[in-house]
């Protein structure tokens, strides 16, 4: 086994932190990015960090981007791949008890805020009538700069546009628009948001 010293951006980063905020606010980043890198080992992960603790099941793929923070303080992170993809863009924060999983495809943007105990699932995992009989599956697109709420639901075949808002406690099973706030069950638009392009 080989052994994979600090990248230069790491020490780099850990110097500057220790200079803007002190050595206490350098070594916690530090501890976060190590944390990471053994939680996440089963992942192909870039620059991440992570508070508290992160459950991994990869039996597919799963690629975070840099930037990631995942914060298990309180409930771990659970990120499971039965066969299928999870994608995590740059700069994406996932709060505690927060569950993603796919048998088929789940893919999550840049710059997403996702709330803690968040669901986000791309099969039913057994058919209605019959639950000995796997369940339906439909890929997951939840685009750019989207604040997903605490305890949100995002189910199969779910697409939020980018720099949607979805309410705490909502079930989302469709498509919501860019720009958007959507709260309820299942979660409707209730509202625009103004942005500029």
């Amino acid at each position: 086994m080989t052994r994979r010293l600090p990248s230069t951006a790491h020490v780099d980063e850990f110097v500057r932190t220790a200079r803007t905020e002190g050595l206490h606010a350098a070594v916690s980043k530090a501890s976060q990015v190590l944390r990471a890198r053994w939680y996440l080992r089963d992942t192909d992960a870039g620059t991440v960090r992570v508070r508290g603790r992160v459950k991994v099941q990869n039996h597919g793929s799963i690629r975070l981007g840099n930037k990631l923070r995942l914060d298990g303080t309180l409930v771990p992170i659970e990120l499971v791949s039965f066969g299928g993809a999870v994608v995590i863009g740059d700069g994406t924060y996932i709060n505690y008890g927060t569950n993603i999983s796919s048998t088929c495809s789940v893919s999550i943007g840049k710059n997403c805020l996702i709330g803690q105990y968040a669901i986000v699932m791309d099969d039913d995992y057994h058919a209605v009538g019959d639950h000995s009989k796997p369940g339906r599956q439909a890929p997951v697109v939840i685009e750019d700069d989207v604040w997903i709420g605490a305890r949100v639901v995002v189910l199969r075949g779910s697409h939020i546009g980018r720099g949607a808002v979805i309410g705490a406690n909502s079930v989302v099973k469709g498509r919501i628009p860019p720009f958007t706030v959507a709260a309820g069950m299942p979660a409707r638009v209730i509202r625009e948001i103004p942005h500029r392009d």
